[in-house]
């Protein structure tokens, strides 16, 4: 047989990829090998992603070395990795139901074993009775929860036994909070929703199909107000209840200068007082004046008037503030930061724009790469480039709103409108944590009703566990075993609730959960991948496919 030349012949690992890749071919994309490939991957990509991002595209991160990204791949290739422990989760709850399937229709569920008649035999037939009678769902909902139970093991390993964890709150809190939002969220849509698959005919399923988003749509808006609340509140007074890069965004988004946050602060916990005239760091505002450029004497406390009225008028003019006419407090020059000067209406139009210019960079690839992943030849149409491009300036327009809403809502409380209204009130009051501040807190939540109803879900989804996580004192978090056993059980009873809706019921899944688990069960063949989806699978009764795509749901 003749040798092949070398410049056609393969390289080894060539081939043996291609006959790894043959191999899986033989399996359904429901295989449990399959599904824990797919995990494998996608938690690779999300741990390593954001890491390897930083490095390629920040020249600060680069100098630094490759010390950090090489602790990041060790750490994420490790079997406690996020990678590995939720293959585990989802691989392993798979197999455990495949086995069970294969046990039940083989009728090897321990059947055949016959054991004598003492108390520990009969506990363990009596316990097997009542497996061999549980429904596929609770055979589903029982695999995972073994398999999550695992996972949460391996996750929570290192920072168990490391020291410098000691006396922290847990590392896989946030991940807890987001799999127990979802889980609740999938409860929610199944059982207190209506759901469109329960009606006879097709004008009922419509009639319940436009209730439920409708219900939903409200119930989104609400959550996502309620929670915004908290959680810009928490930024102006408690930071470190927030994460830390979620803290630092907004920072940049609301583009505020750090001592004015350190003035609230200090009205809040007693260090700054127009009152009593009183400030624990007496340099901390007139340096803001003098650096904007305003006499250092405006951000005095000592002859800054508490109240206003005719003596708060007398001040002014001794200090040469036009602007602040028969009212107390900080003059809003300072409050602004130097943006536009004294009108309020301008500096929150001028944030409200610099905040669309943001919000743009940010939700142009949240909009454009899913569709670049699923349907790229979506964007080829004008028509439908259109639509994602006003999409993306919906989003874009949410964002400002939301920022100029805070800022508008603050003026109207301590300037336009209430401390006008109210001058006998001190503005130790108006400028506290239950003045300005909270009102705007309480605005700017109602711009979520700028952004498509399919959106709202996803952004109350996104802010929930934030706001979960920012009502839980620190105390409570570091209290030790007792919160990490609740933890665990958090994880599990979400994890498997999740994996449970995916398998038999993903009505009751929508956004982000639904696009990713029919993905890792469905695999390319998941509907949101293909228009006219072409099921190889086997038909299973406890594996029904999605039934339209994610994107219209």
């Amino acid at each position: 047989m003749p040798n092949t030349p070398p410049s056609t012949s393969r390289p080894p690992y060539r081939v043996w990829l291609g006959r790894v890749a043959d191999h899986l071919h033989k399996y359904p994309d429901d295989h449990p090998i399959q599904i824990a490939l797919r995990t494998y991957v996608l938690g690779l990509f999300l741990s390593l992603g954001p890491p390897v991002i930083t490095f390629a595209i920040s020249s600060r991160v680069r100098k630094k070395g490759l010390q950090s990204l090489l602790r990041a791949f060790k750490r994420e290739l490790n079997v406690t990795g996020f990678a590995f422990a939720m293959t585990v989760a989802v691989g392993g709850g798979a197999a455990l139901q495949k086995i069970w399937q294969l046990s039940a229709a083989d009728d090897l569920s321990l059947g055949l074993i016959t054991l004598p008649k003492c108390v520990p035999c009969v506990t363990f037939n009596r316990t097997k009775e009542w497996l061999s009678k549980l429904k596929g769902s609770h055979k589903t909902f029982l695999s995972y929860a073994a398999s999550a139970s695992v996972a949460i093991t391996l996750l929570q390993y290192p920072t168990v036994r490391s020291p410098r964890w000691k006396g922290r709150p847990s590392a896989t809190l946030d991940l807890s909070l987001l799999l127990l939002v979802r889980a609740i969220d999938s409860i929610v849509r199944s059982k207190v929703l209506p759901s469109p698959s329960e009606a006879s005919t097709k004008e009922e399923k419509d009639k319940a199909r436009t209730k439920r988003q409708r219900q939903s749509m409200t119930l989104d808006a609400f959550v996502f107000w309620a929670c915004s609340a908290r959680i810009m509140w928490c930024f102006f007074y408690e930071p470190e209840r927030l994460p830390h890069s979620y803290n630092k965004w907004i920072m940049s988004i609301a583009n505020i200068d750090p001592r004015i946050l350190g003035a609230l602060r200090a009205i809040r916990s007693g260090g700054w007082s127009y009152i009593r005239r009183f400030s624990s760091q007496p340099d901390m505002v007139t340096s803001l004046s003098h650096d904007i450029g305003y006499p250092p004497i405006w951000g005095d406390i000592s002859r800054i008037p508490a109240y206003g009225g005719p003596s708060a008028q007398a001040t002014w003019e001794e200090l040469g503030v036009k602007t602040r006419s028969g009212l107390g407090g900080l003059p809003c020059e300072l409050v602004h930061g130097g943006v536009v000067g004294s009108s309020c209406i301008a500096n929150a139009w001028v944030r409200g724009v610099y905040a669309f210019a943001e919000a743009l960079a940010l939700y142009l690839p949240v909009h454009i790469l899913p569709i670049l992943l699923t349907r790229p030849r979506k964007l080829l149409r004008v028509s439908e480039l259109l639509n994602t491009l006003l999409n993306v300036l919906r989003s874009a327009s949410f964002l400002s709103t939301f920022v100029s809403s805070i800022w508008i809502t603050v003026c109207l409380t301590r300037t336009l409108l209430l401390a006008r209204l109210m001058p006998w009130i001190s503005h130790d009051f108006w400028d506290g944590p239950f003045g300005c501040t909270f009102a705007g807190s309480l605005a700017c939540g109602a711009s979520i009703w700028i952004e498509k109803g399919q959106r709202r879900g996803e952004m109350s989804l996104y802010v929930l566990p934030r706001a979960i996580r920012a009502c839980l004192s620190d105390r409570f978090l570091k209290m030790g075993k007792g919160v990490r056993l609740c933890e665990r059980a958090a994880f599990v009873l979400s994890f498997a609730t999740l994996m449970t809706a995916a398998w038999h019921g993903q009505d009751s899944l929508r956004g982000l959960s639904r696009w990713t688990l029919a993905f890792i069960i469905n695999g390319p063949n998941a509907g949101f991948w293909k228009q006219k989806r072409q099921d190889t699978r086997p038909s299973t009764p406890n594996i029904p496919p999605p039934s339209r795509p994610c994107s219209e749901q």
